[in-house]
């Protein structure tokens, strides 16, 4: 998606001079559009008659700064490992601000879950039940619901996926912990993965609602909160047209006012949204280093996969833009931009229309805010970048240093340790 004019008018100008600084090839983001989102977020659902709360999902941008402006806004966080732990309780949050949503998880994980405050376990299988080193008070159950619900191309087929609860188990999932003695519960689903059709999210949490009732009849226990999950889309394709946050949570409102009005009370409603709340609002900037004419024009540029996987992995388009120039205003040319990896599929895009481009000029990959550096690899020992903030008192800050070749040797540095068979 074309990033927002705020953003791009206050980078755009300074880039050559951020550029200068820092080096590059790195990601930046902008703090103020990313609290712009939060609060935007927060208004939407500041109707809704039950308590709201956004967990954000530490998996799309795990920096500590950027987990700080989550925090300030009175989010939580969802983790799925030890380490996003961690970056969460490092920010100030404990206890039921955390949700662990983890899948094939040890008891080792589970100890650090419940360390330091503990969190909310929010279990993937109704087998984790015995790998827990204790019984919690609030227990919740990640739901699959199968054939009953399709999802997206993302994350696929419920029935194939690996996530979740079978319909035909989540009832005794729940009955194990109330007899183990667990008094609170909640329930969680995450069916889809970047998805712009709100009705899909309005229909999970009617269906999220629905199992609510059926559970507490037949087990006689009350739920805190339902969890819709996360997989709120955004536009990448500048002619794809944004999430209709503002209605979503409408429709959604007048489901609860039903669910009340028939039961006198409702669980509140959380969500784990991640891409949706800093996937606009980051860029990947880079140089343009090499042209090669073949049987196709390729732009090669300072970065590879190892900072952006997205388009390599899925397909995925990613916006691009050359600052200064327009392919509607001066020579445009079809190119390949890619990377420096070993792979035929390092590429950022794909015969894509761009201004003809020089060498040193920089490209800004648009929506990189989230799954971005995030997902990185080290590949043919190709290291990952730096990320930067543009905070909101216009100054940049490097809040991640770029990879060094130190970093990727560390950890052969070792004492020796044999075995002997």
């Amino acid at each position: 998606m074309p990033m927002s004019e705020t953003f791009k008018k206050r980078l755009f100008p300074a880039l050559p001079q951020i550029a200068r600084h820092f080096g590059t090839p790195f990601h930046i983001y902008d703090e103020a559009g990313i609290r712009e989102t939060a609060d935007f977020l927060k208004s939407g659902f500041s109707e809704l008659p039950v308590d709201f709360r956004e967990f954000f999902a530490v998996k799309a941008l795990p920096n500590p700064h950027i987990m700080a402006v989550m925090h300030d806004a009175g989010f939580g966080f969802d983790c799925s490992s030890v380490p996003e732990l961690v970056l969460s309780r490092q920010t100030g949050a404990r206890g039921e601000q955390i949700m662990f949503t983890s899948n094939n998880t040890t008891r080792e994980d589970f100890d650090a879950a419940a360390a330091d405050g503990g969190s909310i376990l929010n279990l993937d299988d109704i087998t984790l039940i015995e790998k827990l080193p204790f019984v919690p008070e609030l227990i919740s159950f990640r739901y699959n619901p199968g054939p009953q619900r399709s999802g997206n191309e993302i994350i696929g087929n419920p029935v194939e996926a690996k996530y979740g609860v079978s319909s035909d188990q989540i009832e005794e999932a729940y009955r194990i912990m109330r007899d183990k003695g667990t008094k609170r519960f909640g329930l969680h689903t995450m069916l889809v993965s970047n998805e712009l059709n709100y009705s899909y999210m309005v229909e999970t949490v009617n269906m999220l609602l629905g199992l609510v009732e059926s559970l507490s009849e037949s087990l006689r226990i009350d739920f805190e909160f339902i969890n819709m999950g996360g997989g709120l889309g955004i536009p990448y394709h500048p002619q794809d047209t944004p999430l209709d946050i503002h209605s979503m949570a409408e429709e959604i409102s007048e489901l609860y006012e039903k669910y009340i009005a028939k039961h006198g009370r409702a669980p509140a409603l959380f969500m784990e949204s991640g891409r949706y709340m800093t996937g606009p609002h980051g860029v990947l900037v880079t140089r343009a280093i090499n042209r090669k004419d073949i049987y196709r024009k390729y732009i090669g540029v300072d970065s590879c996969m190892s900072a952006l996987m997205r388009p390599g992995m899925y397909g995925a388009y990613h916006h691009i833009e050359v600052p200064g120039k327009s392919p509607e205003k001066g020579p445009a040319e079809t190119v390949d931009v890619v990377g420096a990896l070993c792979e035929n599929i390092d590429k950022f895009a794909v015969q894509r229309e761009l201004p003809k481009i020089d060498m040193g000029d920089l490209l800004v990959i648009h929506d990189t805010g989230a799954h971005g550096h995030a997902m990185g690899f080290n590949y043919n020992a190709r290291l990952r970048p730096q990320e930067l903030l543009l905070k909101t008192d216009g100054t940049v800050e490097r809040i991640r240093r770029a990879e060094t070749m130190e970093d990727y040797f560390a950890t052969l540095d070792f004492a020796p340790d044999r075995l002997k068979l």
